[in-house]
């Protein structure tokens, strides 16, 4: 099994530590759709998020995190239920993980759990080498959320992947990505820190010439209470209300939040709302009928 890991790791430039810890977690990333593929977990849920953006479609920034959303309404969902494919799975290769779901304190529609394993002994497995500089307590954590709460209009696509075995991955089509994509760049909440990763992946939708799906964007919107059913969301005045957000955003501190995530640092040099209001020129999207 260690031949399965070297196979899936041959594809990363590695030159220090924090290389090695980041293709780690992404080949854990990896392992743990096929484990859920194994579960059947596809068959109602769909992959979404910059994870899915950077393993399915090229993205060239390091994501943390798994983010799904149920496709259709199931009130008996239980997401602990596939912890055991994804453990198993993960053991196969070698490696030893905890799973724990989220217990929330307030009602959500969003279900959390989190994948630990540590890292100096997911290191040696991997690598066959002691690691130093790595405290023994220090852990690989890596979350993945799922929304239970399915909104219209979005559209969804099957892909392969053959390692670490082969397995089907459901996940939304580019269009409904990038429409999810907008919809973080409109309403999270940037009060504490501007999510730079968020315009990162703006800016990748753009240079792809990928419209957004418009249909599921507006219910996207209508459901966050950002706009009402009555608002027109033509492509201009999407374009308006994108251009207000750039207008507030501190672009220095996007900058300090994508950073950790990216290797060519000079990709965001040009930042600033000027950039982002000239770029938006080029957005294209469309209702699908």
């Amino acid at each position: 099994m260690k031949t399965v890991l070297n196979q899936m790791l041959a594809k990363y430039d590695i030159h220090n530590l924090e290389d090695k810890r980041n293709a780690i977690k992404e080949v854990i990333q990896e392992v743990i759709l096929c484990g859920l593929s194994r579960g059947d977990f596809f068959k109602n849920v769909a992959f979404c998020g910059g994870t899915a953006l950077r393993i399915f479609y090229g993205l060239d920034r390091f994501s943390e995190d798994l983010d799904f959303s149920l496709i259709s309404e199931d009130e008996k969902f239980r997401l602990d239920k596939y912890f055991t494919y994804v453990e198993n799975e993960l053991k196969s290769l070698g490696l030893c993980v905890v799973i724990t779901e989220v217990d929330k304190t307030k009602q959500s529609s969003i279900k959390s759990a989190f994948l630990k394993a540590n890292t100096k002994e997911v290191m040696i497995a991997v690598y066959d080498e002691e690691i130093k500089n790595i405290n023994h307590n220090d852990l690989i954590k890596i979350k993945f959320e799922i929304d239970t709460t399915p909104i219209s209009f979005a559209s969804y696509e099957t892909k392969l992947r053959l390692l670490p075995s082969p397995y089907q991955v459901k996940l939304f089509d580019k269009e409904s990505l990038f429409a999810g994509k907008i919809h973080a760049c409109l309403c999270r909440n940037w009060q504490q820190r501007v999510k730079g990763r968020d315009l990162y992946d703006y800016i990748f939708f753009l240079s792809m010439n990928i419209k957004v799906n418009l249909n599921y964007l507006k219910a996207k919107l209508i459901n966050s209470n950002f706009i009402d059913e009555k608002y027109d969301l033509s492509i201009d005045n999407l374009k308006i209300l994108l251009n207000q957000k750039f207008e507030s955003l501190d672009f220095n501190e996007a900058k300090k939040d994508v950073l950790p995530f990216i290797k060519d640092k000079a990709k965001i040099d040009l930042w600033d709302k000027d950039f982002f209001i000239e770029i938006t020129k080029a957005l294209q999207g469309r209702y699908i009928k």
